[in-house]
């Protein structure tokens, strides 16, 4: 049986992001949301990268600024962002996975 796995974590600029879940196992084609965090009430910013098996790249997804979402264009129909950062609040914001390839 085909599945996928991802990890995604990060800091970025001293900012510590959390996710949750931390590993995912799922099916090609099947939906996966990635819920990612972090304390840093006045940076309202979110980035998102994908590294493939094998390749030490790291292809950027898109990010979230505010509630202002935006896609590189390889990624649109394969991967949603949601969520909103404004406010003197902790962040929080989500990647939605579509349609899940098998890596």
């Amino acid at each position: 049986v085909d599945y996928s796995f991802f990890v995604f974590l990060g800091v970025c600029l001293g900012v510590e992001v959390s996710q949750t879940p931390l590993e995912v196992f799922r099916r090609p084609g099947e939906k996966v949301q990635l819920v990612c965090s972090h304390e840093k009430t006045d940076y309202p910013l979110m980035q998102w990268y994908q590294k493939s098996p094998g390749d030490q790249a790291l292809k950027r997804i898109g990010h979230l600024y505010y509630n202002n979402k935006e896609h590189e264009e390889s990624f649109k129909t394969h991967f949603n962002i949601s969520g909103d950062l404004s406010g003197e609040k902790p962040k929080k914001a989500s990647l939605f996975i579509v349609d899940l390839k098998a890596s």
